[in-house]
């Protein structure tokens, strides 16, 4: 069973940024293209669990702000040390304007 939770407006992102996102006791990063496009992923860094939201993103790219572990959020791929755990990425929408999460099992 999946189920979509709104996450916020849209223009509540910049493009070529992040934001943090809670709900149900987990954390999120959700991001914005320049694009228009939406990617999420889980908030935590694989290697520190530092929140990504404060760290900076570069095109496809997300760096964590503890030891620049980087990932690309669209695939949620670790792109070397010292990270390399994969992030798990989740399904987004955004209708009229509202990003949609898709959470599975919740």
């Amino acid at each position: 069973m999946s189920n979509w939770i709104e996450v916020c407006p849209l223009d509540d992102i910049d493009e070529e940024d992040v934001m943090p996102f809670n709900h149900s006791e987990q954390t999120f990063a959700i991001y914005r293209c320049p694009k228009g496009e939406v990617f999420a992923t889980s908030g935590l860094c694989t290697h520190e669990r530092i929140h990504l939201a404060d760290g900076l993103v570069m095109d496809d790219i997300i760096e964590c702000p503890k030891h620049n572990g980087r990932f690309n959020y669209k695939s949620g791929k670790a792109l070397g040390a010292p990270v390399c755990e994969h992030l798990k990425t989740f399904p987004t929408k955004v209708e009229n304007d509202v990003i949609y999460l898709e959470l599975q099992n919740l």
